[in-house]
């Protein structure tokens, strides 16, 4: 489904750019987690599947589906990322290439994995079709992204320069439909009670704590809830259980349709 890079130059770590989650980095202990536990949700998604990631990042979300899939490929606009990800992880495959101009053969991907993705990108039905001319009929879409409505309240554009555009559930759902998807379930990533004790201990918000002063002049107890921060401390949950407009990112769930 995909060449995996291959590479004579050591790529061990990756420069931390203010956007792209690298893995044991304690400032960023944080934001991993709360990609993490989506990805272990996704896991379950692909079991025995064959399996693109668009937009795969470090690469060690990719390892993780791979844990689980048939076959992996991780897919990433970047060339250093995808070189050092085929490096740190061989056990799944690595390209880079166009996210618009996906390299596997149209009807050729069980499921797609897009995760904290489509907020980047400009055209966005372009990208939402390029995604289900990949997969086979019947096969899933698992895409998530910031939630507009918590991540960017109130402002007319949003507050990460990186983001183009974000979403609410009933836009992203929107767009989904409008590009050929059916989309099964809509869900959001919730805090769970210690960190909604740490929104409180830091004066509402402990992700607006940590983005109100870079690292270094991070108080002690700051840099100490930060590190203490698990994928647990998260929780992926059903639009039908939890409002999702509460949620801190969306995760959805459509599928090709068969006809």
């Amino acid at each position: 489904m995909g060449l995996r890079v291959e590479t004579p130059v050591s790529t061990a770590s990756l420069p931390l750019t203010g956007e792209r989650t690298v893995p044991g980095t304690p400032e960023e202990n944080y934001w991993f987690r709360r990609h993490e536990i989506v990805y272990r949700f996704a896991a379950q998604l692909v079991s025995g599947r064959r399996v693109l990631e668009v937009g795969c990042g470090e690469g060690y979300g990719t390892a993780l589906l791979a844990s689980t899939a048939r076959h992996v490929v991780g897919v990433d606009y970047d060339a250093l990322t995808a070189v050092h990800a085929a490096e740190k992880y061989p056990q799944a495959h690595f390209v880079r290439a166009n996210l618009a101009a996906l390299p596997a053969p149209s009807g050729s991907v069980d499921v797609l994995v897009t995760l904290q993705v489509i907020e980047h990108v400009w055209n966005h039905p372009e990208f939402v079709r390029e995604c289900l001319r990949v997969l086979r009929p019947g096969a899933l879409l698992c895409v998530s992204t910031p939630n507009r409505l918590t991540f960017s309240p109130g402002l007319d554009a949003p507050v990460n320069p990186f983001h183009t555009v974000e979403f609410t559930a009933a836009e992203l759902a929107d767009l989904l439909g409008r590009c050929g998807f059916e989309v099964e379930h809509v869900l959001g990533l919730h805090a769970g009670p210690r960190l909604r004790a740490l929104d409180a201990r830091h004066g509402g918000s402990f992700a607006d704590a940590q983005l109100a002063a870079p690292p270094y002049e991070w108080p002690d107890g700051l840099r100490a809830d930060v590190a203490s921060v698990t994928a647990e401390d998260f929780a992926v949950v059903d639009a039908a259980d939890r409002p999702v407009d509460e949620s801190l990112d969306l995760v959805l769930i459509a599928r090709r349709p068969v006809a």
